[in-house]
């Protein structure tokens, strides 16, 4: 299909579900206008559904990329109305199976093998089929037993048409839509077309899946299956077959006498452990995704799988995150308004005052709830949809934790509907900020940067090297010279108080140190008034070291 035949299905589906009567057609310029008033899809009954139901029913109809597309906007709250971001959460990825031969003839040209030689034994039989790839089950020669994931054939020219007719309807909605500046729509299909282009590689969702094994390695939270290297190539994957009950089969998971409260509250533990200690997390946790080890009923254990869309986060984004949590814990509200204008995810000129007093009104309805029916995914929707209405810009980096949030909650809530989210979720985040502006983390800081600002005092011989070449290939009297000769200057004096700072905030350091006893776990519980002074001025004098002078 070219892309004017696959316009023109678009088209089509828009007309049959009157998905015009979305546009904003009082904003449009007088030419659009008058085109979008005499189009064809007026001759089309206006279907007796609720908007959601349409868009859902619409994106189902385009087909696997649109699907996908849909299921990411419906964490967006901040870009969706509630009603249609409650539909899009029931679409169905339905896409049939690909002959297991097309399957066996493409394994075989990427390992450059037939599959007799590669396997024991290979099934034909797909075992799971989704839009982009299917999986077939294996048997390497030392007897693993293994899932042999396959790229679905044409399909990366299906989504590069797909996704360049999204970047051509997302530019008329940034242009001629007066809330398009702000929620950037091209931002979010660019956003879009890096996650879905990233499945397409099976390298990297291989590794992927070995960085986060290694992360978890010997957990007892969750287990990340090995990954054959020798066998796995950009269109093809070989990974550990695993054995668990689906995460969504309750029953089964009764059955086994599995502790439901213990297996809810590793799933929010998994969570915040990814995004906070390791920055970096599985961002398609939903319930086809994720099984259990049920070998200890009293102690089970997550096994993830599916590896293609991971998150990560910047430490800036990741400490106004944590801060801002916090504070709604402690319900200062204040504190809240201002993390939002520091981060700049609201303008700079924005009153407080008022910005504050629209975040109690929102939260201050969930405080009255008992803890276990607080949403603390619904909780950040509902920040972030206060925030909309002062302008807040859409995150980018924010899309998929917000997605991911709400899949583990959904699976935790399932789960264990006593859930309390915030007392697994709070102790976890105040360790964390401990560790960040508390002491160990000053000395780990220090640890870090202080190699490098020893490694740029030697730049002092080549700096003078530098200025006397100048200096013999010009007149005394050249700008070249003289700007040379200044730059020494203050390459020299931006050196002198590196030295001087960093000597200063070790010295400080360590008189603080030596004042309490060297136990790590009692320090910051024992650490006396002086030494926090001591701590703080080392910190300043840290933080002074990498400003330029």
């Amino acid at each position: 299909m070219t892309r004017l035949q696959r316009l023109v299905r678009i088209l089509w589906v828009i007309c049959r579900y009157r998905l015009d009567t979305f546009l904003p057609l009082s904003e449009l310029p007088v030419p659009l206008k008058v085109l979008f008033i005499l189009a064809p899809w007026h001759l089309f009954p206006k279907p007796r559904l609720d908007r959601g139901d349409r868009l859902r029913l619409a994106l189902e109809e385009l087909g696997p990329v649109f699907v996908k597309f849909g299921q990411i906007l419906s964490t967006r709250r901040d870009l969706l109305p509630d009603d249609m971001a409650d539909s899009l959460k029931h679409l169905q990825d339905r896409v049939p199976p690909f002959p297991g031969a097309e399957a066996q003839a493409i394994i075989e040209r990427s390992l450059g093998a037939s599959v007799g030689e590669l396997f024991a034994s290979f099934s034909r039989e797909p075992m799971a089929s989704a839009s982009v790839a299917q999986v077939h089950a294996a048997t390497l020669r030392n007897g693993h037993d293994v899932v042999v994931k396959v790229i679905r054939p044409g399909i990366e020219r299906v989504i590069n048409q797909d996704i360049s007719l999204m970047y051509l309807l997302a530019s008329l909605l940034e242009r001629y839509w007066s809330e398009g500046p702000r929620l950037h729509p091209v931002d979010v299909v660019a956003d879009y077309d890096a996650t879905i282009h990233d499945e397409l590689n099976m390298q990297r969702e291989a590794a992927n899946a070995s960085q986060l094994r290694r992360n978890f390695e010997n957990s007892s939270l969750i287990y990340i299956p090995w990954i054959d290297w020798d066998y796995t190539g950009k269109n093809v994957l070989v990974m550990e077959r695993i054995q668990g009950i689906p995460i969504a089969d309750v029953d089964a998971l009764k059955e086994a006498g599995v502790d439901l409260k213990v297996l809810a509250e590793k799933g929010v533990e998994i969570f915040f452990t990814q995004v906070f200690r390791d920055s970096f997390f599985h961002a398609d946790m939903h319930p086809g995704n994720i099984f259990v080890d049920i070998s200890n009923p009293a102690d089970p254990r997550y096994i993830a799988i599916d590896f293609g869309i991971v998150g990560t986060l910047a430490p800036e984004d990741q400490s106004y995150l944590a801060r801002n949590l916090l504070a709604f814990f402690r319900r200062d509200y204040r504190q809240v308004a201002e993390l939002h204008i520091q981060s700049g995810w609201v303008p700079a000129d924005t009153r407080v005052n008022e910005f504050e007093t629209a975040i109690r009104t929102v939260c201050e309805p969930i405080f009255e709830k008992p803890l276990k029916d607080i949403s603390f995914g619904h909780f950040l929707l509902g920040l972030f949809q206060t925030a909309r209405r002062f302008n807040m810009e859409v995150q980018p980096q924010l899309v998929l934790l917000q997605k991911t949030l709400l899949n583990v909650e959904g699976l935790g809530r399932q789960l264990y509907p006593e859930l309390d989210l915030w007392s697994t979720a709070q102790p976890f985040l105040e360790k964390w900020m401990r560790g960040r502006i508390g002491p160990a983390g000053l000395l780990k800081s220090l640890k870090i940067h202080l190699p490098e600002w020893i490694e740029q005092s030697p730049e002092m011989p080549q700096l003078v090297h530098d200025v006397l070449l100048q200096l013999r290939h010009s007149g005394p009297s050249d700008s070249a010279s003289r700007q040379a000769i200044e730059l020494l200057r203050e390459s020299r004096g931006r050196a002198d108080r590196r030295w001087r700072r960093s000597i200063t905030a070790l010295a400080l350091v360590g008189i603080a140190w030596f004042s309490v006893d060297h136990d790590l776990v009692a320090l910051v519980q024992s650490l006396p008034a002086h030494s926090w002074i001591l701590l703080a001025g080392a910190t300043w004098l840290v933080a002074g070291i990498g400003r330029k002078h």
